[in-house]
């Protein structure tokens, strides 16, 4: 379950700062059933080919999606109309980037997976190291590197980072630091389950790429995440 912002939700937000576009939008999410340019038109008080630019603006964006369906129960004669509906998924945007779901993951799966013998903690660091570690080896899969060392190794740890919203920063061509906290505030609240929950996600994710000459390593600062990937 892995939950990644993007570009695709900061254009959706964006799209949505124009008052007739948010109250459009609005109108649709509510409606029972898909609606037409005319109805949306009507339900904002706008022209029905002012209604159409913003409406097409809102299925470029990803916010909406759009289909050619009959209308009621008698079939008219002429062209289908062009009907809108909510697109699936959530427009979730937090600067900086917060990764609450994958958190929220880890700790279903370990309730989902815990062992008799497990305790709660041990069953959500096993979570969390599994997370990591398959994240890593869907990476290696799809960049099919070779042997990684510690620089190599670091670069390709690199787009899972970003990606995870940890702002990844190079301090030296084997050492990086996470220069965000995407478990922030969650972290604040107890420290030392959300940091253990973070170390073992990122020792499994290098575990996953295969990267020698790295391990993650506790080392929290103020402001920064408290996780630091550096030379074994």
């Amino acid at each position: 379950m892995e939950d990644v912002q993007s570009d695709a939700a900061l254009s959706a937000a964006a799209v949505l700062t124009d008052e007739h576009r948010r109250r459009m939008y609005t109108y649709i999410r509510q409606a029972d059933s898909p609606v037409t340019r005319d109805e949306a038109a009507a339900a904002v008080g706008i022209s029905r080919k002012l209604a159409a630019f913003h409406l097409d603006k809102l299925v470029s964006a990803g916010v909406l999606r759009a289909e050619y369906q009959a209308v009621g129960s008698i079939r008219k004669v002429g062209r289908t109309p062009k009907v809108y509906a909510p697109a699936d998924g959530d427009i979730q945007v937090s600067i900086p980037q917060r990764q609450h779901d994958t958190l929220a993951g880890i700790l279903l799966d370990a309730v989902l997976t815990a062992g008799e013998t497990e305790s709660a903690r041990e069953a959500a660091l096993r979570a969390a190291t599994d997370r990591g570690r398959a994240l890593g080896a869907r990476q290696r899969e799809q960049m099919r590197p070779g042997r990684l060392g510690a620089e190599r190794g670091l670069t390709a740890a690199t787009g899972i980072l970003d990606r995870h919203g940890f702002e990844p920063a190079r301090t030296a061509p084997t050492c990086m630091r996470l220069r965000n906290c995407p478990f922030h505030p969650l972290a604040g609240g107890a420290p030392e389950l959300v940091c253990g929950l973070n170390l073992a996600f990122l020792g499994g994710m290098l575990d996953g790429l295969e990267i020698s000459g790295v391990r993650a390593a506790l080392d929290p600062r103020p402001g920064e995440c408290c996780v630091e990937l550096r030379p074994e």
